[in-house]
């Protein structure tokens, strides 16, 4: 699995989250957007469950964070890989995400060119989240 040879293997594997409220960060992940729970643990604020995100990378959300909105961190946000970034901004508003900007197409570099359609999102935490979809000949 993967491809980097001085680590054996790599890839991304998993971000972790802690939340306030870990029954509506489950609900909002799993229901909002169909991850799939792949193992859960604990009791109380000792819980923690991994969500399959669909192509075997994880999302770990842990109980017992801090009951405030947290202000951004060293973590800028969490990008999920969609074939419809459009599809995906409006399953993150019916979960009730605040949407902080609307799907829209930029090309990232132009060496190569790199079409992408992004869009971003806050979480119930206030995680920022990213959908992105590669459009072009350079798929990342």
């Amino acid at each position: 699995m993967g491809t980097n040879n001085k680590i054996g293997g790599g890839g991304f594997h998993h971000i972790a989250i802690k939340v306030r409220d870990f029954e509506a960060s489950v609900k909002f992940y799993s229901e909002g957007f169909g991850f799939e729970e792949r193992l859960s643990w604990g009791e109380g604020d000792g819980r923690g469950v991994l969500l399959d995100t669909g192509d075997g990378n994880y999302l770990e959300i842990f109980a017992g964070g801090s009951k405030e909105i947290k202000p951004e961190s060293s973590m800028i946000h969490m990008a999920f890989r969609t074939d419809d970034v459009s599809i995906a901004i409006e399953a993150a508003r019916a979960a009730g995400a605040e949407i902080t900007v609307e799907p829209k197409a930029i090309v990232i570099s132009n060496n190569p060119p790199t079409p992408v359609i992004i869009a971003f999102c806050k979480g119930l935490d206030g995680e920022i989240i990213e959908f992105f979809q590669s459009t072009g000949d350079n798929q990342l």
